[in-house]
């Protein structure tokens, strides 16, 4: 049994979301499948992990940098042009190098690689802009009491994407050249904008446009670190991502070492997490929105605490799968109850720079911790790790839980 979105005067707002959603997803996939590819060419040719970490701070690293500006943006500017301004400056990047290379780039390290690095720098600093505008987006098309139901939706088909792209990068560099598989982004890009524009917008609530970005900027952090409710989730947010760092990053070497190193094992955990994730995110499209989503946050907290702990006590493989799968689950109703609360907490004008802020800190949060916890699995097991990070995240769920009642008042 279903339940479904029901019609009446403003219904015309379903149409509008299913373009979204559409839009969005259909960048996603393409960025996706090439980053895939073009991390994967970068292994593939070098083995090196001098290499691999490059190509991972390349990933990541402006994205970090440039979310303050993106939020500030999206909330001065029009936040639909941001997100095809993104997508179409990624895109020319990315068609630039397959251009590059269909014209004799050498694909060795002094002449390919280089390259691939800057192409996933500037990738990274479009997702920057786009990640905040995207965010701030839905409550201009979706009334309040369905952007659960619809961010519900978004996890679901996200979790459908991270199932498929590895296996469609994979597919695309093992079958052309990698001058012919970016060009897959530049394709979906251009369908994503075309879809995009298909979108009637209302008029967004605007910041001041006087001030400079740095005004702005720290006008964003002032907001959000002043309002009690959002720096409490921004704190609790910095920290459950730092903790779930060993069970995200140092999960597939705990398989390898305690279950052994077949590679369907390595699958199988990222199928289980992909696999439930979509069914979690689908769980919250039926449902709905949550009364009490810091209680939902906080209950989710403590289910991940649990799941990541016991992780490192796992008997057998088959436990370890069950575990992980739990901890799927409840991804995307974690996600959609924190977006949706920042979506109804934050005013209208600062949207853009709360979710940047938020972002921000789930961008650098992993970065950040593997560097501590990455040395010290060479020193003691990851078994005991994680034991330590999922206490530690349940007692953050009861943290969260008992400041924010106290925060509301309740």
């Amino acid at each position: 049994m279903s339940r479904s979105l029901p019609d009446g005067p403003g219904a015309a707002w379903r149409t509008q979301a299913a373009l979204f959603l559409v839009s969005q997803n259909l960048s996603l996939f393409g960025s996706s499948v090439v980053g895939f590819a073009l991390v994967w060419h970068i292994t593939l040719e070098t083995t090196s992990g001098l290499w691999m970490t490059l190509a991972t701070v390349a990933c990541h690293g402006p994205q970090v940098l440039v979310l303050l500006w993106g939020g500030v943006w999206a909330d001065r500017h029009d936040r639909r042009l941001l997100i095809a301004l993104s997508d179409g400056f990624v895109a020319l990047v990315t068609l630039g190098l397959a251009l590059a290379f269909l014209g004799g780039l050498g694909a060795g390290e002094a002449g390919g690689l280089w390259p691939l690095l800057g192409v996933l720098a500037l990738r990274s600093l479009g997702g920057g802009v786009q990640g905040p505008a995207s965010a701030a987006l839905y409550p201009q098309i979706v009334p309040p009491e369905h952007l659960a139901r619809v961010q519900g939706l978004n996890q679901s088909i996200n979790a459908l994407l991270m199932l498929l792209s590895p296996a469609a990068g994979g597919l695309l560099l093992g079958t052309v050249d990698l001058a012919w598989a970016m060009l897959l982004d530049v394709v979906t890009a251009a369908l994503a904008i075309a879809v995009l524009y298909r979108i009637r917008l209302d008029r967004a609530p605007r910041g001041a446009g006087d001030a400079s970005a740095w005004a702005d900027i720290r006008r964003g952090l002032s907001y959000t670190f002043g309002h009690g409710r959002l720096r409490l989730l921004v704190l609790c947010y910095g920290a459950f991502y730092f903790l779930a760092t060993p069970a995200a990053v140092l999960c597939p070497l705990m398989v390898a070492r305690s279950f052994g190193p077949e590679v369907w094992r390595l699958t199988a955990n990222e199928l289980a997490w992909s696999g439930m994730s979509l069914l979690g995110g689908a769980f919250v499209s039926w449902h709905g929105d949550f009364k009490d989503r810091p209680r939902v946050m906080a209950l989710c907290m403590a289910v991940f605490g649990v799941a990541f702990g016991l992780l490192g006590l796992a008997p057998n493989f088959a436990v370890f799968l069950a575990l992980v799968g739990l901890g799927g689950f409840f991804m995307p109703v974690f996600a959609t109850a924190s977006t949706v609360f920042i979506q109804k907490t934050a005013a209208g004008p600062m949207l853009g720079r709360v979710f940047s802020i938020v972002q921000l800190i789930a961008s650098g949060g992993m970065p950040t911790a593997i560097l501590v916890f990455g040395p010290l699995a060479d020193v003691v097991s990851v078994e005991s790790l994680l034991v330590f990070s999922g206490v530690s995240m349940a007692l953050v769920g009861g943290v969260y839980f008992r400041f924010d009642r106290r925060a509301r008042g309740g």
